[in-house]
């Protein structure tokens, strides 16, 4: 493994641990919430469709099949909290890997290192795809390992298409805050881009259906194609999957380049 991933993975190692800690606990204990919902799908199908205003159920992703095991899966893991957790997670690590060191005044060893600019983004880029994907794979242990132990009935291979279109969702987010930072060196402006780019885009791919306006703008969402395909029920979503790799692609080339022509504030 190249020297400046390993140790990039050493300076996330305690966000990475606790990041990681905290899904799978969250993912956790709400997946433990299944048998009473089963047993009891009328009244929780019922209480659903009443607490909650139409416009919060489709932020929430429609509730309505929340007794059975995919659509408790969807709104409870993939739909809302535990891609909101993981993006958070993902944007504070992409933020670590440039803005932050760099406004910090740590980055001028690292630069002076033996190691070209490019090398240095994409090692670091490198870095944090590997570790979301210890996130990712941890949180689908437990979702697969306590799915088992409660009875969802979800076959393994449609929880790992969802989850490969989590990991690919969180890694452009995480993506875009290393972008922004490697063009800005501000972390404050990189964790507002990315943070406010994964508001509008949920807001916007919730509403869609019903917003004729917001139609063609769900196109630019990468919720849309997290979600469009219903990977839960229909499994891996190939085409939507490497649009999503492809746009974090593009977007670790744009950090290399714009950190490569900039003059570094150190």
């Amino acid at each position: 493994m190249p020297m400046l991933v390993r140790k990039t993975l050493r300076d996330y190692r305690r966000a990475l641990i606790g990041w990681t800690i905290g899904i799978c606990v969250f993912t956790g204990l709400y997946t433990s919430f299944f048998p009473q919902m089963r047993e009891n799908p009328d009244f929780y199908n019922q209480a659903a469709l009443a607490k909650y205003p139409d416009s919060v159920r489709k932020l929430m992703g429609g509730l309505e099949n929340i007794s059975t095991g995919t659509g408790f899966l969807q709104a409870v893991v993939y739909q809302l909290f535990v891609p909101l957790l993981f993006i958070m997670c993902a944007v504070m690590l992409g933020n670590k890997a440039i803005a932050a060191p760099e406004e910090a005044g740590t980055l001028e060893l690292t630069v002076t290192l033996p190691v070209d600019r490019k090398r240095l983004v994409l090692e670091r880029f490198a870095a944090l795809a590997l570790g979301l994907l210890v996130v990712a794979v941890a949180s689908l242990a437990v979702v697969v390992v306590l799915g088992s132990a409660v009875g969802l009935g979800v076959p393994f291979g449609r929880i790992l298409a969802a989850h490969t279109g989590l990991y690919l969702l969180v890694l452009f987010f995480g993506t875009v805050a290393l972008t922004v930072g490697a063009a800005t060196g501000r972390k404050a402006l990189a964790m507002s881009v990315a943070g406010g780019y994964a508001v509008a885009g949920y807001v916007v791919n919730a509403m869609s259906a019903d917003v004729e306006v917001m139609r063609w703008l769900n196109n630019l969402s990468p919720f849309h194609y997290y979600s469009e395909g219903n990977p839960l029920v229909n499994g891996l979503q190939v085409g939507d999957d490497l649009v999503l790799l492809a746009a974090a692609a593009v977007l670790a080339l744009t950090a290399v380049l714009s950190f490569d022509r900039r003059d570094v504030g150190v």
